[in-house]
């Protein structure tokens, strides 16, 4: 129970990224560096 949470903390959290609410990208190539830019920006907001 405790890792679902986690889970779905961390999902709201992108869910603050527009782009990521939507599957806007054409290549599965790009969608994935928007996930990986939406959490280095969470990462960096948290220092």
């Amino acid at each position: 129970m405790q890792k679902r949470w986690i889970v779905e903390r961390t999902f709201s959290w992108m869910d603050y990224n527009r782009r990521l609410c939507r599957n806007y990208e054409l290549t599965f190539d790009s969608a994935e560096e928007m996930v990986k830019l939406a959490t280095i920006r969470l990462l960096l907001r948290k220092i």
